[in-house]
């Protein structure tokens, strides 16, 4: 059987006990192991690796050696409860072993749970879960986890008093960190309201966000279209000491002023342009893009993204002698001071 959205969700909260196995695979191993750590402590609880209940195989293992899964499947532990045989790492080529043990496998065995790479539709191990009615297969893919999903990890954290701008924060936060980082920034928010009765906000979220490059760019780009001058030298600092290159700064300052003048230009406004926007402009920074769009209008925008082109194309040219960063930082400056 296979399941997908809010049915693998679901599954991985709330796993059957009585099915045979269980097929967690996808490209980003993180994602995989996150999920294989949640279902495996919902079947046997916090305490099954300590109680023995849990046999950690690797498909390579077992392709060698196809009785270890058998035996995995059988072995009993001095402790009563639910028994689980994880085999990680599994390929195609650890298909046949697999089929073996899920076709001996009987009511009372440990649930075979396999994590994999990345499996093509054709793949043996997809088909050998999404045929059985006794196996579940779960795709796992880089796409933002939804509202429910979050939902459930704000309520694992013990969140549960939060205003919408927190929400929408910890939505838009959610599309930019790994999950392991987004999980563990959802502990911090945990941690900073504890003994706290009022809610969460926006701002609480702003506070304990992990600074990535991205979100030092982000910072760089509203202090410019906001013309908070001052702070440009130290957030020029902090990314050039991140590694971020002129170029890469320049194009996403021209990405995000073209943005600006795509709102404003909009014959319906720039609520309606930005509501346009592609890839979607989520939360806080729809907000705050919002109000820059119609601070700038569509004439200095224009003239804005008319000199952040000039200055990609001085720093691409081959005559250019001038520190690059310098050359940008000078733009950037002129940029927050035209918005004045």
């Amino acid at each position: 059987m296979k399941l997908s959205g809010r049915d693998a969700t679901r599954y991985f909260a709330s796993p059957d006990p009585d099915a045979a196995g269980l097929l967690i695979y996808g490209q980003d191993a993180m994602r995989v192991a996150e999920r294989r750590i949640q279902v495996v402590a919902a079947l046997v609880g916090p305490n099954g690796e300590a109680e023995m209940r849990l046999a950690r195989l690797s498909g390579a293992d077992v392709r060698r050696d196809p009785a270890m899964l058998n035996d995995a499947t059988r072995e009993q532990s001095f402790f009563p409860g639910p028994r689980v045989a994880l085999v990680e790492d599994a390929t195609d080529a650890t298909a046949p072993a697999i089929a073996a043990a899920l076709e001996d496998w009987r009511k009372g065995d440990a649930q075979i749970v396999v994590t994999a790479g990345s499996l093509a539709a054709k793949s043996a191990l997809r088909k050998l879960f999404e045929s059985g009615k006794a196996t579940v297969a779960i795709g796992i893919y880089n796409d933002p986890p939804t509202r429910a999903e979050i939902e459930a990890m704000l309520a694992a954290a013990g969140l549960t008093n939060l205003a919408t701008d927190a929400m929408s924060a910890l939505d838009s936060l959610s599309r930019e960190l790994e999950p392991g980082d987004f999980r563990q920034t959802l502990e911090k928010l945990a941690l900073y309201k504890l003994g706290d009765g009022t809610p969460a906000t926006g701002a609480d979220v702003a506070a304990i966000a992990p600074q990535t490059i991205e979100a030092a760019l982000d910072d760089m780009l509203h202090a410019v279209a906001e013309s908070q001058v001052a702070r440009i030298g130290p957030l020029m600092q902090r990314l050039d000491g991140q590694g971020t290159s002129a170029v890469g700064l320049t194009i996403a300052a021209l990405r995000h002023f073209r943005a600006l003048h795509a709102a404003a230009a909009d014959p319906g406004g720039p609520a309606a342009g930005i509501a346009r926007a592609r890839p979607p402009i989520f939360g806080p920074r729809r907000d705050r893009m919002l109000r820059q769009a119609r601070h700038w209008g569509p004439r200095r925008l224009d003239q804005a993204v008319q000199q952040l082109v000039d200055t990609d194309l001085q720093l691409r040219s081959a005559g250019q002698r001038a520190p690059q960063m310098a050359l940008v930082e000078r733009t950037l400056i002129r940029l927050a001071m035209m918005g004045q």
